[in-house]
């Protein structure tokens, strides 16, 4: 029994050593985070945000009644529908009302996603609205409108092409580096002709080809293909040379592969949750920007459901472009240093 409680002991000191403890605390507080950033579902949507045409003429019946319940709906004029999709698409507003085309006492309403709880909440309210001021006269909304209207497997492919490039550059990668520190594999290299930049451009290479097969698998294996694919190439292509960067200078900060596995989960949940959860949340829509994994994924987004091109999202490739060689500079000092070698 003593010896059985001294070995856990160890084992628990060892944990504490390695980070694992670190690892199996930060994941329930990461959740608990995460959860209560995601929008609730009474609060949240009790007011909703809706975008009216300014160059429209609506019913004066519907305009009014929708003024007075402030309290439950709030209205954003727009200028024109391309500022309505825009807004849309940021989720500044919750749908974009519009006259329907066959009948003008009629409306569209044009949401994300038919089934979230934005557009559940547009409805209920529009409806109460009605029914207050006519009773029971033919409904205000003649059509509902998803702006993505698409298969489940073109619908999940950003998040799943995401996972795989945050596997390579959180998890792979810094375990591969560290490994090679912890069994002295990277010195041995060191003293051959082989200099710092071009080992550090192997890995990198490494990364990026990893991350191109992985997402080339998803696509044959689901059989969705973009539209713009030079876009969508060169998208990868940055996308795997920032994250690739970003898992060689994690890998430089461990000492040994228990600890570079440690620092990759506390890298890779953060960077995947609240960017693939930021369409169900504006709590979330608001932090998931000042990640880069975020700048990754809504271009993702864009390329494969709008059938965008990167013409329009210059800040997001220059962005990943220079933290990607920012990190791979990082890296090349840490290994000129023999950092934890």
């Amino acid at each position: 029994m003593k010896n059985t409680l001294v070995l856990t002991l160890n084992d628990l000191a060892i944990a504490v050593k390695n980070k694992t403890l670190l690892l199996v605390l930060f994941i329930p507080i990461f959740v608990f985070v995460a959860l209560n950033l995601v929008d609730s579902t009474d609060a949240e949507v009790s007011v909703i945000n809706i975008g009216m045409l300014q160059d429209q003429v609506y019913t004066a019946e519907m305009t009014q009644a929708i003024k007075a319940a402030h309290k439950s709906i709030a209205v954003t004029w727009l200028h024109n529908k391309e500022q309505g999709l825009r807004l849309l698409k940021e989720q500044q507003i919750d749908g974009l009302v519009s006259r329907h085309d066959d009948n003008p006492a009629s409306l569209t309403v044009l949401v994300l996603k038919k089934e979230s709880l934005q557009t559940i909440a547009i409805v209920q309210n529009l409806s109460a609205l009605q029914k207050a001021v006519e009773g029971h006269p033919p409904s205000w909304i003649a059509e509902i409108k998803a702006l993505h209207q698409s298969s489940v497997q073109r619908e999940t492919l950003p998040t799943w092409i995401l996972m795989v490039i945050l596997l390579v550059g959180f998890i792979i990668l810094p375990a591969q580096i560290a490994e090679e520190k912890e069994k002295k594999l990277l010195l041995g290299l060191l003293q051959t002709p082989i200099h710092e930049a071009q080992w550090l451009a192997a890995k990198l290479l490494l990364g990026m080809a990893l991350i191109v097969i992985a997402t080339l698998l998803l696509h044959v294996l689901s059989n969705v293909w973009p539209v713009h694919a030079f876009s969508y190439i060169a998208l990868i292509l940055v996308g795997g040379f920032c994250f690739s960067a970003y898992g060689v200078f994690l890998g430089f900060l461990c000492r040994n592969q228990a600890t570079a596995r440690t620092l990759g989960v506390l890298f890779y949940l953060p960077h995947l949750l609240p960017s693939a959860m930021a369409d169900v949340s504006q709590k979330l829509t608001a932090v998931a920007p000042v990640l880069p994994s975020y700048q990754l994924y809504m271009p993702l987004q864009s390329i494969l459901l709008e059938d965008g091109s990167m013409a329009n999202m210059t800040f997001a490739w220059v962005y990943l472009v220079l933290l990607g060689a920012v990190l791979f500079s990082l890296a090349y000092v840490l290994m000129k240093k023999r950092w934890l070698m």
